[in-house]
This record gives structure tokens, sequence and C-alpha cells, in this order.
């Protein structure tokens, strides 16, 4: 643990930051789990989730959650697989 004051400060701003960052992620995964479980059901509401999902990639990304790569990646392979069932 630091003696310094602001290196507590920080310390503690990190920890917060590093939950806020692993909520925002968990978010992200279950909207994803969500279509690709809505696509194996063949539900209606499959377009909606998709929407939903690629927003929730796009909100990681800008926030530098997810590397931009990563979400271009994952989005492209949602909408494949939709284009598939389609």
């Amino acid at each position: 643990m630091p003696n310094i004051k602001s290196a507590m400060k920080r310390v503690k701003v990190s920890e917060a930051k590093r939950l806020q960052n692993k909520m925002k992620k968990s978010e992200l995964r279950t909207a994803i789990r969500r279509y690709r479980e809505a696509m194996d059901a063949k539900a209606d509401n499959a377009e909606t989730l998709l929407k939903v999902a690629i927003k929730k990639i796009d909100q990681a990304a800008a926030k530098k959650i997810i590397h931009r790569n990563a979400a271009s990646r994952k989005k492209s392979q949602l909408m494949k697989a939709y284009k598939a069932s389609v």
C-alpha cells in the first residue's frame, strides 16, 4: 500500500475504474450471449438483440474497454451469423 496521498488516491480510482470496466465487459458478453441464444432458438426478437449487441460493442470500443479491431471483428461475426440465418 502506498504512503503518498496522491498514490493512495490513484489506487482507489484505479480500482473503481477496473470495476466499471469489468461491469461494462460483462454487459457486453451478456448482450452477445442473448443474441446467440435467440439465433439458436430462431426467436422473433433476434434482430432487436443484434442491434443491442452491436450498440454495446460500439460503446465498449469507444470507452477503450475492448480494442476497436476486436469490436469490428465481433460485429462482423454477429452480422455474418445473422445473414446466414436469414
